[in-house]
């Protein structure tokens, strides 16, 4: 079945897109929110379905006829199944938003305030706050993304597994390595003249993968915290579930290759590699099989598609205008096991 568009209707300015797979009763429960919080001729709330196969749709065209609907024809992934929606859809601003994040009153305004005022920024988020935990950070976004040089991925709010309380500490808007793929807004241009998401990933790492092409092509990815989210997070898979360590590994390591400079990229690697033969020795201690087979996976797939990333690499290089300012030049889990703790520990000295 080829993928079409239900109740295709004029483009507004901003579409906000939430790409479901068999979702329905986050549906239910976050997706009047997101209408009653979107309004406005400016505004358009879109559901994509990746193949469900509840009854997502039938629940949609039942209680929501007037949200226009994107019926993909399987299940394509987080990043092949927004390229394929994104396709159809013509708006200058597109949010990529998850099914399990409950919007706020004026959550999109100022985003769109942003963009309007910056068109040296190509993508922005808001503060993520936990669901079920409101007065702290979100494990995925908290307040904007960031890498250190082996590429581990971090946020401001969120060091590994330590997010702190919201206090107002991180309300300032600054620039960011990445940001989440959970509420990420993004001009349409950027995303097509950029090569969109990685579709071969299939889920993980692909908002991270696509905001460092951004970063390194002189294009500025930011967070405006005056915007808040809640996410629910482990929405699809849980943290530790194994397909997911599969799937991080996996992409991490694809995403250092594709992007890292030719000057860093051996110490980069060898670097890596030791740190995740320690990740793996400590989950077989553990006792861990599951995820310490998905590492070995991870790896073993990794090498077998690596070769089909080398034109891609090339291309990447060949577009890479600047070193990225944004990117942590040590390493995360030194700082992190020696205190440093909070994104602020690790900038002071």
């Amino acid at each position: 079945m080829k993928h079409h568009v239900e109740n295709q209707c004029d483009e507004p300015r901003v579409s906000v897109v939430i790409l479901n797979w068999n979702g329905r009763k986050l549906l239910e429960q976050f997706l009047p929110l997101v209408l009653e919080h979107t309004l406005g001729d400016e505004f358009r709330v879109v559901v994509a379905d990746n193949g469900s196969t509840d009854d997502s749709v039938e629940f949609l065209q039942t209680l929501f006829p007037e949200v226009p609907l994107i019926l993909l024809d399987e299940n394509h992934g987080f990043a092949e199944g927004y390229n394929r929606a994104l396709e159809q859809v013509r708006s200058e601003y597109v949010v990529l938003l998850n099914s399990d994040v409950e919007t706020t009153p004026n959550w999109l305004q100022p985003l769109v305030d942003f963009m309007d005022n910056h068109p040296e920024v190509a993508a922005v988020q808001p503060k993520l706050l936990s669901y079920h935990q409101r007065d702290h950070f979100e494990y995925a976004g908290a307040a904007g993304g960031f890498i250190d040089r082996y590429g581990y991925p971090f946020c401001r709010g969120r060091i590994l597994e330590e997010v702190e309380e919201d206090r107002g500490q991180y309300d300032t808007v600054i620039p960011l390595f990445w940001a989440t793929g959970a509420c990420l807004m993004i001009r349409k241009s950027d995303f097509v003249e950029n090569g969109g998401l990685d579709g071969r990933f299939f889920a993980h790492m692909e908002e991270i993968d696509l905001c460092w092409r951004l970063n390194a092509r002189g294009r500025k990815v930011m967070c405006v915290p005056s915007s808040t989210v809640y996410h629910v997070g482990g929405a699809s898979l849980d943290k530790e579930n194994p397909k997911k360590m599969y799937l991080n590994f996996r992409n991490n390591l694809l995403m250092l290759y594709k992007n890292v400079p030719r000057t860093r990229y051996f110490t980069t690697f060898a670097v890596r590699y030791f740190m995740d033969l320690l990740a793996f020795v400590h989950l077989v201690m553990k006792g861990n099989f599951k995820n310490a087979r998905a590492v070995v996976k991870a790896y073993v797939d990794y090498w077998k598609m690596r070769p089909s990333y080398k034109q891609v690499r090339r291309e990447n290089l060949a577009k890479t205008l600047i070193e990225i300012p944004t990117q942590y030049p040590k390493s995360i889990l030194m700082r992190f096991y020696t205190g440093k703790k909070t994104y602020q520990s690790l900038y002071s000295k």
